[in-house]
């Protein structure tokens, strides 16, 4: 399957200045082939929206949602996208997955807040990261911080996923290159699967961003990986099978203990 990630230099607080810029990407991957591409964290809202995103935040049914299907169903594109979901009287910091036929929707909501900006802002999601099939593959979505839980990922691999999809908003910080350069691919590779990593780039009003989006195989290379700064539209292909003498000779799931 062929992957993209979205490097996305959002306007926080305009919604429909991001869905166009998601709108644009989608093309652009559609175009080179691409069968799901990953837009960041909170990517229709710009994560560093700080309050604005209670206004903003809409239900599962809302038309920040209905936009995103009507994409993918355009573009006949998967996407993977992050909005802030209005649910229960709280708000989640979720991503949808709206398959080409902009139906079939799925969203996941982000368990681990970071820091006081999202714990502020979000309800921790209410429910554990599942596995569900497109195209062949298994996949799983995190968002952000939850990717830097080794048990976060490994849950999703024991499942069976092949690919785990993570928008992200990874600040400039002084550990964001290792985080980016170093935690996602040793993730990829301590449980066999390819990861999709998402960042946001350049700076709002709150935070400077990243970038450095990745796709990491399971062999912990880079399949692509975006620069530091400006937008971008990373592609890369992934074969399971493709992978398995990198299984073998790494077989961390199959001899984990489970007697302690």
């Amino acid at each position: 399957m062929r992957l993209a990630a979205f490097q996305m230099q959002a306007r926080a607080g305009d919604v429909s200045a991001n869905l166009a810029m998601i709108a644009g990407a989608a093309a652009e991957a559609r175009a080179a082939g691409v069968e799901i591409v990953v837009a960041p964290e909170l990517a229709t809202t710009g994560y560093g929206a700080g309050e604005t995103i209670r206004d903003l935040a809409e239900p599962a049914d809302g038309a920040q949602v209905q936009t995103l299907a009507d994409i993918a169903a355009g573009e006949k594109i998967a996407i993977v996208a992050g909005f802030p979901e209005r649910a229960d009287r709280a708000i989640y910091n979720s991503a949808l997955f709206a398959d080409p036929t902009g139906r079939r929707r799925l969203i996941y909501r982000k368990c681990q807040l970071y820091g006081d900006y999202e714990r502020a802002l979000f309800a921790p999601g209410d429910r554990p990261p599942g596995v569900f099939e497109f195209g062949g593959l298994k996949i799983g979505i995190l968002i952000c911080y939850d990717v830097e839980f080794p048990e976060m990922v490994r849950r999703l691999a024991i499942a069976g996923a092949d690919v785990v999809l993570v928008p992200t908003a990874q600040p400039d910080v002084p550990d964001a290159p290792f985080i980016a350069g170093k935690i996602v691919p040793v993730r990829a590779f301590e449980n066999g699967i390819a990861i999709v990593y998402a960042d946001h780039a350049g700076r709002d009003s709150r935070f400077a961003y990243a970038g450095r989006s990745c796709i990491a195989l399971p062999d912990g290379t880079d399949a692509a990986r975006a620069p530091a700064s400006g937008s971008q539209v990373i592609v890369a292909d992934y074969e399971p099978a493709s992978f398995a003498a990198s299984r073998l000779a790494n077989p961390y799931l199959g001899d984990r203990r489970l007697d302690f």
